[in-house]
């Protein structure tokens, strides 16, 4: 008898449908997987034999032939497990129901029990895309898939719950979600700007940055507090919506690195890889592409400390992102697209000693090497990063000052209210931050009044400023503006603006 079982698929971040068709023929005991599976779906086999045994089901000694349609998709991970061993219980004839609309997801453990398995998020979205009403998940990952509307998530433990379940001899309540949920995420763990000592201009530049969606990059010697600044910038970020939580969550999800009691992300990523790691660990890639860093940063931060020492190569691979907040990575069997718009945050020294400039310590570095040092950045590169900041030497007496500083709920609401201006003046629209605005927007969004036009004609003569430059000025103009709840882009807005940009040292 030929059973069919519907399952799904990931490719990038999307859902794929996959039938799972299962014929038992006379001739001798074997079982074969086609449909170009992975090692992991090859491995089901056993776990599929062990399982079905151990669930109090016969696993039928006949030639099994198990085809994962279509046959040109790859296919990959132990999700297809559950469906698998559905399939051969069905054609077996040891259980009889209508499952042509149930997706079934999950991977078996060998005594029969379901675990946790990665991508569930973007695989229940397509059973909702594809019109299925029904899907069979783990336990486990029973909250995450209640995260799809409209799609009844039925939460099983083990095949053998499964198999009562399909026999009717037990009922199972679809899963409802806990309204705890939608409460507003608790405030996460991060430094509070309260407890940083001096350093002024560097949090209203951060202040700038948060509430735009702008990328900065802070330079100053070692110890000036590089570091410590960029780790308290989640706490002035505001709370995600529904709509990038949801976003966030799926690449997670797809990446296996969802926290199992978090079946929803309420907090912004900070991502911090060091400057040791490779293009495609940043980027994503791989045989099965995954999410790389810049991904796993979605709608968060992406911090690079030593900034330099990551290469230019690694940097350069930056710049298509930083512009377009998508990465596409090719292969030979094809493309994947991953979201990748994030803050770029960057810490570097101003020469490799770090002591450049520095008026307590003397520089070694040769004026050459101080130039060749930051040139490991190239002139597109810093075309593309908004804020430059320079982070300067702490005075004793700021260290040692009791007084606390303005908290981070206080920025944080400014950057709120910033955004939520933002947010208005783009409602017809998919952008969600001044720093996502196109030349078409800017060009609608970015009124200037007659002296601020002035004071950037100027600077654009003067600081041999490009196309790309002149508009990233007006997007932290406006910036500005929003923060002073201002409609115009003035002249202070541009003066501030314009002493943000990136500066090098020349030979």
């Amino acid at each position: 008898m030929l059973a069919k079982v519907k399952t799904a698929a990931v490719l990038g971040l999307d859902g794929h449908p996959v039938d799972v068709e299962v014929d038992i023929s006379s001739g001798l005991p074997a079982m074969a997987i086609v449909g170009l599976p992975d090692a992991a779906v090859q491995e089901a086999k056993e776990r599929v034999r062990a399982a079905i045994k151990n669930s109090g089901c016969l696993f039928p000694m006949k030639r099994i032939v198990v085809n994962l349609a279509p046959a040109d998709l790859k296919k990959a991970g132990p999700s297809y497990d559950l469906p698998i061993a559905v399939g051969i219980l069905f054609s077996s004839e040891q259980v009889t129901a209508d499952v042509s609309q149930m997706l079934f997801l999950g991977e078996l453990s060998l005594d029969g029990g379901l675990r946790h398995t990665n991508g569930i998020l973007p695989m229940v979205a397509l059973a909702k895309d594809i019109g299925i009403s029904t899907v069979i998940v783990p336990e486990a990952d029973a909250a995450e898939a209640a995260l799809v509307d409209g799609v009844k998530i039925i939460p099983v433990s083990s095949l053998a719950h499964l198999v009562s379940f399909l026999r009717n001899e037990i009922s199972i309540s679809p899963y409802q979600p806990d309204k705890k949920a939608d409460a507003p995420p608790p405030a996460s763990p991060t430094t509070d700007m309260a407890y940083i000592k001096g350093q002024e201009h560097v949090k209203r530049a951060l202040e700038v940055a948060a509430a735009g969606g702008h990328n900065v990059i802070m330079c100053g010697p070692p110890g000036s507090g590089k570091t410590l600044l960029a780790r308290a910038l989640p706490s002035i970020l505001p709370p995600m919506t529904n709509e990038e939580a949801l976003e966030v969550t799926k690449i997670y999800s797809v990446s296996g690195l969802l926290p199992s009691d978090t079946p929803l992300m309420r907090q912004r990523p900070f991502r911090s890889p060091h400057y040791t790691i490779s293009g495609a660990g940043l980027v994503g890639g791989g045989h099965f592409p995954k999410p790389g860093e810049i991904s796993l940063s979605h709608r968060g931060v992406l911090f690079l400390d030593e900034l330099p020492e990551f290469g230019q190569s690694l940097l350069e691979v930056l710049r298509q992102p930083l512009e377009d907040k998508v990465v596409t990575i090719s292969r030979a069997q094809g493309r994947v697209t991953f979201p990748a718009n994030f803050m770029l945050v960057g810490a570097m020294n101003p020469c490799p000693c770090g002591f450049y400039g520095d008026p307590f310590r003397r520089c070694t570095c040769t004026p050459s090497l101080v130039s060749h040092y930051q040139r490991r950045m190239s002139g597109p590169f810093l075309d593309r990063v908004d804020i430059f900041v320079e982070v300067p030497h702490i005075d004793y007496e700021k260290l040692a000052d009791d007084r606390l500083g303005e908290p981070s709920a206080k920025i944080q609401a400014r950057v709120a209210a910033a955004r939520e201006r933002q947010l208005k003046r783009f409602n017809r629209t998919r952008l969600t931050c001044n720093a996502e605005m196109t030349p078409t927007e800017v060009r609608e969004f970015c009124k200037v009044e007659e002296t601020a036009q002035s004071l950037l004609k100027a600077a654009m003569k003067q600081l041999y400023l490009s196309a790309r430059a002149f508009h990233r000025i007006l997007k932290l103009a406006r910036t500005i503006a929003d923060l002073e709840n201002g409609d115009i882009i003035k002249a202070h807005h541009v003066a501030e603006a314009i002493q943000y940009r990136p500066r090098r040292t020349e030979d």
